[in-house]
């Protein structure tokens, strides 16, 4: 019963609450799953790039450092970053990996790389030659200040990764594809930061002037979701597969925050789709693939630091208060990864019931702030509050006006509240009427708060009748999503009514003359059952009243049959009944007696055999004496007593199968040696008939 409570709840609650989306920072759940997702396997990871993307999601979240996972990735570096062979790719990784491992790497390796990505640079056939050894080369100069890896002609390298730029803010991968990607365009902004900070020189602010008006068309067509969040999606299907919104969104964030912190000025990028970027990441929850999971977190993490807008995220402990609790409204503002915000206001600006036409409960109220828990909380809920739902209107107000260029709060929002309650039911009774004046002929209070076992009888010209009462805590009528009364016959046919109202009294009269065909004309025994539930309403109920004979009339010729009630899967697909094969009783035996003669009779041709070969005498002149003749002749004598002892073995234990099988190798043996004994006779005899 608590069960099939719990389920009616939850499906009220969905259907209330799907249509708005609040956003959290991340959390310990993320903490939690980072260490499940990208737990090593044996102390390691399958590359360097997931070495790499475990160990920048576990620093940005602060965890791992039980790991030590030092000790088995840092061998791998050294040997990548000395080995002439390794790939761009791979150094770039083993280069990433080392900046947060701190690696013992020498200088004079560095400067090898050093080299080698200069050459590439230059050599460069596709965006993604460029950003390897670009950003190889800036975690160079991060890491070993004294090696040389500026770029003395950034300014042609600029324009040779610019020419790869579409009119609409995408990029193409290479010169030779003429397909361009949201994706790619994240890769170009990333690479054209590095090169803006290895130049050795100022690049042309023109070429600057250009990229900020790219970055502005590819935000011009940026996507968005009914609740607010925006994200970049991604058409483009090539050899490097298909990147989803995630990885496209996540890849626009880095190349934008990389640029913004290399150069000066402004972007012109409403605050609005940076806090819809952050509302994207942080809508995804926890996501299921170690990729994705390291794209979000890299992806906040840029955002939470970075000059064009920081979002704040306006988020709320709990949406469900309890008037019985006497809970408080609490709202919590933070950074994307949970860090604590500068000095601000939280307005509540607008407060209504979702079932009113406008009127405010609460206009204009600053919530009082708790800075030892870090939350913004309202003292107490209007005393005009009872249980429904609400709407609540918050805004983030600064202290510090020059922060408004520096954070995004985004304008209002807008948040439902559920204010629960006890639900106070009176005046329960149910009653058995008299169908033509409508006088009680039985009639009994109900507990709706107890346990209740009725037993009542009624016949086809009667009425079954029950009512109550459902009040809030205010005392208010209160009228719930669901409220039904179930009948359910002994052979399990149930029927549902719906329960009207009429203020706070809920009343259902059930004609069971009328009532007959539906019911199938079945008398007998219907279980009572009671359903009262709402999502505001803390003690829904689901009850079994009891039960009422009806006695109705019989079915007529015509009449419709109850329908057919479903199998239980169970018995249709669980485990049968064991079966117990019984054998039939095996045919008598004959007397021992006649058993051993006819063994007797069986042996005695093979008696007369032995008998006439003494009497005839036994031939042994031609037997070889040569050791080898002689030991292959004694095998095939061998052999043959051993295929006559199979067949004794196949008269009293063995098988057809198992026999066959013998037989099988026993017959190659004889051919072998049988072979050779009769060809040692027939040399023998010719060279007595020659001599």
């Amino acid at each position: 019963m608590a069960r099939n409570s719990i389920f009616l709840i939850l499906i009220l609650c969905t259907t209330l609450v799907c249509d708005a989306a609040i956003f959290h920072p991340i959390s310990d759940s993320h903490r939690s799953a980072a260490l499940e997702i990208f737990a090593p396997v044996d102390g390691s990871f399958g590359s360097l790039e997931e070495a790499y993307e475990a160990l920048r999601t576990f620093d940005l979240l602060g965890i791992g450092k039980e790991l030590n996972i030092r000790a088995s990735a840092c061998p791998s570096v050294v040997d990548t970053l000395g080995s002439g062979s390794s790939s761009l790719k791979d150094l770039f990784y083993a280069l990433r990996v080392n900046m947060l491992l701190k690696c013992e790497i020498s200088e004079e390796v560095f400067a090898g790389i050093a080299s080698r990505c200069k050459a590439s640079v230059h050599d460069a056939k596709s965006l993604f030659d460029f950003y390897y050894s670009i950003g190889s080369l800036r975690l160079i100069k991060d890491h070993a200040s004294e090696v040389d890896v500026v770029l003395s002609d950034a300014d042609e390298i600029f324009q040779a990764i610019k020419a790869l730029s579409q009119s609409d803010g995408k990029w193409r991968y290479s010169s030779n594809n003429p397909a361009s990607s949201t994706y790619a365009a994240g890769v170009a902004l990333q690479t054209l930061a590095g090169v803006i900070s290895l130049a050795t020189s100022e690049i042309d602010q023109s070429l600057i002037g250009l990229l900020k008006n790219d970055i502005v068309k590819l935000f011009d067509g940026i996507e968005k979701y009914d609740d607010g969040a925006f994200y970049f999606d991604e058409k483009l299907v090539d050899a490097l597969g298909h990147e989803g919104p995630l990885s496209a969104t996540s890849s626009v964030v880095r190349g934008l925050t990389a640029f913004a912190a290399v150069t000066s000025g402004s972007l012109n990028l409403p605050g609005d789709k940076i806090l819809g970027l952050a509302n994207f990441f942080l809508a995804i929850g926890i996501p299921g693939s170690s990729k994705d999971f390291y794209d979000q977190i890299d992806a906040l993490a840029c955002l939470e630091s970075n000059r064009v807008s920081i979002p704040l995220i306006l988020s709320l402990p709990a949406t469900v208060l309890s008037m019985t609790r006497k809970d408080q409204l609490k709202v919590r503002v933070t950074t994307v990864l949970g860090s604590t915000a500068p000095a601000l206001s939280v307005k509540l600006v607008q407060a209504f019931s979702s079932g009113s036409k406008g009127a405010s409960i609460i206009e204009s109220q600053d919530l009082k702030f708790d800075a030892e828990n870090d939350v913004h909380f309202l003292d107490a809920l209007p005393k005009s509050v009872d249980l429904g739902t609400y709407h609540f209107v918050f805004e983030i107000v600064l202290h510090d006006s020059e922060e408004k260029n520096i954070y995004a709060t985004g304008s209002r929002t807008k948040v439902p509240i559920y204010v629960t309650g006890v639900v106070k039911v009176d005046n329960a009774e149910i009653a058995v009427l008299d169908s033509d004046l409508g006088n009680i002929e039985t009639q009994k209070k109900l507990d709706l708060a107890g346990e209740t076992a009725l037993s009542l009888s009624a016949n086809h010209l009667q009425k079954l009748r029950l009512s109550f009462q459902l009040t809030t805590p205010l005392g208010h009528s209160f009228k719930p999503h669901q409220a039904f009364l179930k009948l359910r016959h002994e052979t399990q046919v149930e029927h549902v009514f719906v329960l009207g109202n009429s203020g706070k009294q809920f009343k259902i009269i059930l004609d069971f003359l009328g009532l007959v065909e539906r019911f199938f004309y079945l008398s007998g025994k219907y279980d009572i059952q009671l359903t009262v539930g709402d999502a505001v309403m803390e003690n829904s109920y689901l009850r079994e009243l009891g039960s009422i004979e009806l006695d109705l009339p019989e079915a007529p010729e015509k009449a419709t049959r109850p329908p057919p009630q479903p199998v239980d899967p169970y018995l249709r697909y669980g485990p049968k009944a064991e079966i117990v094969h019984i054998f039939r009783t095996p045919d008598k035996r004959p007397p021992q007696e006649l058993s051993l003669a006819f063994v007797a009779l069986v042996i005695f041709p093979f008696l007369g055999f032995v008998v006439g070969l003494l009497r005839l005498g036994v031939n042994l002149k031609n037997f070889p004496t040569s050791t080898v003749p002689a030991t292959f002749a004694i095998l095939f004598q061998l052999g043959i007593a051993a295929v006559l002892s199979l067949y004794v073995l196949f008269w009293l234990k063995l098988d057809l199968f198992t026999t066959l099988k013998a037989l099988g190798f026993l017959g190659i043996f004889l051919m072998f040696v049988g072979h050779r004994t009769l060809s040692h006779l027939a040399s023998t005899s010719v060279k007595l008939k020659s001599a």
